[in-house]
């Protein structure tokens, strides 16, 4: 080593901020500070929801430990970090969300029968960081987690309130996990790729056993867990979405500043962020703002181009809210205010094909139905325009698929605490699945003509309409939980009118 690099290299990052360690300096600022306020910590109306979330899971794996990790930061650049967000299946059992909880840990633990948890065969706890003293290094000291430096946590009687669930110290989490572990034990799994430090304690706990599939069939029964909404889930949802709309008006009457500025993609972008975290807790996923030629490709996420008069803007962007919650919602806008001929045609395809979504999206049917009654509006279409080398009927059958060029994703995703929700779920439960009440998901076909797409007529070159609501499956049918937002080509133009006019 060097002359001068003693210093080992993780200590380093924190050079720059001379920070102060002097005996004096820590005895003062360890001193002088008032009594905190009294605890507000009340418990949360999701508490009974989560409880039976537990349940349900508990009952799928009996006499085994099961640790949801709520995950930690992630590095953004050198020392700084993203905003902390927590895994979807901790957040969904815990009802924990915003930026409270990294590190965390959900264990259930198993116990005898009819013992645990509202009778379950397991014992929650909750392992975290608690709220560290003012006397400690950490207070002034943690970049990453001190109170002098990003606020103070909750403590551990707080956040026992809050949440019903019993709380630990997350320094107890290791000791917790390894007991009764061993040959004949107690089987521990893990929600895999959450919390790689977490992996590896448990990991190190299982020494030898390959619970490699066991852990996959837990994140597969979390997603599971989610394919049905709870009444609070939907009324998170509803708020989503209405966040959302909202979000779409400012956009609208932000279109003349967009046409201004030269990066307008970027302005469209920026106004619907910026309402999402004034109203949310943040965008729940990145947003597409993608005009002209860009609204071809389908998950255009650069938003650096310019947003011009005659052209498509299409905007695909939902608000998360403080529950993680998220809406997804995309609407196809004439940056002028008014369709094209062609851009009408176009438009009116895809919404008709979305109409037929909906009207399959009902109970007792499978969620593959709504992608396939709208490909068979896309097809229908396409073929009375010329595009298809075949018929329509021959461009559906599974060996062909032409019609798929000008569509290549699916039509329908199941939505809540992830804006691709359930993930994990087994195929016979996702694609295969029957629509049950309490199902969310969206519908949102699309036609997508790139401009160099030789095999359309030039007024197609360039054109990319996609339309997507959010929608939930009712005893009777299925409600558009974003129907307030317009879809029909007349009434989105009187709709932008309106608000430029306001």
């Amino acid at each position: 080593m060097a002359e001068g690099d003693e210093q080992p290299l993780d200590e380093r990052g924190s050079n720059r901020s001379h920070r102060p360690q002097s005996r004096r300096f820590v005895e003062f600022v360890t001193s002088g500070w008032g009594e905190r306020p009294a605890s507000t910590a009340a418990r949360a109306p999701v508490a009974d929801r989560t409880a039976e979330r537990r349940s349900a899971l508990s009952a799928q794996f009996p006499g085994v430990r099961l640790v949801v990790p709520a995950g930690s930061f992630k590095v953004r650049s050198n020392d700084t970090d993203f905003r902390f967000r927590p895994h979807a299946a901790f957040a969904h059992l815990t009802g924990l969300g915003t930026e409270q909880e990294p590190d965390a840990v959900l264990v259930l633990h198993p116990v005898a029968d009819g013992t645990g948890d509202d009778g379950s065969a397991h014992r929650a706890v909750l392992y975290m960081n608690p709220l560290a003293g003012r006397d400690t290094p950490e207070f002034f000291s943690d970049a990453r987690y001190g109170e002098f430096w990003v606020g103070a946590r909750p403590t551990l009687d707080e956040v026992a309130t809050t949440t019903g669930i019993t709380t630990a110290h997350v320094a107890d989490l290791r000791d917790a996990l390894a007991k009764d572990v061993g040959e004949g034990g107690v089987q521990v799994l893990v929600v895999p790729g959450a919390d790689l430090a977490v992996e590896e304690v448990v990991e190190q706990i299982r020494g030898e056993e390959d619970s490699g599939e066991a852990d996959a069939r837990l994140a597969e029964a979390l997603s599971e867990l989610r394919l049905l909404k709870d009444a609070y889930e939907v009324e998170q949802m509803r708020l989503a979405v209405d966040a959302t709309i909202a979000g779409f008006e400012k956009v609208v009457r932000a279109l003349p500043r967009a046409v201004a500025h030269r990066r307008g993609e970027r302005v469209v972008e920026g106004t619907f962020i910026g309402h999402a975290r004034e109203e949310g807790n943040d965008v729940g996923y990145t947003t597409i703002a993608a005009a002209g030629e860009h609204a071809t490709t389908l998950h255009w996420t650069d938003n650096d181009g310019p947003v011009r008069p005659g052209e498509l803007v299409l905007v695909d962007a939902g608000v998360e809210v403080d529950s993680l919650y998220t809406a997804d919602v995309t609407r196809t806008l004439p940056v002028d205010g008014t369709f094209t001929d062609v851009q009408r045609r176009v438009y009116q395809a895809v919404l008709d094909a979305a109409d037929a979504g909906f009207a399959a999206a009902v109970p007792g049917a499978r969620f593959r139905d709504v992608h396939d009654a709208a490909m068979r509006v896309l097809a229908a279409r396409l073929e009375e325009w010329g595009l298809l080398p075949v018929t329509a009927e021959e461009s559906l059958a599974p060996d062909n698929q032409h019609h798929r060029r000008w569509m290549v994703h699916g039509t329908s995703h199941h939505l809540g605490l992830d804006v691709h929700d359930c993930a994990q779920a087994r195929a016979e439960l996702y694609l295969d699945g029957v629509l049950q009440p309490g199902m969310v998901f969206t519908i949102e076909p699309g036609l997508y003509f790139k401009s160099d797409d030789l095999l359309v007529p030039a007024e197609y070159r360039g054109i990319g309409v996609r339309i997507e609501d959010d929608v939930l499956v009712t005893a009777d049918g299925n409600e558009n939980l974003s129907a307030a937002l317009p879809r029909d080509p007349d009434a989105v133009e009187s709709w932008m009118a309106a608000l430029r006019e306001g």
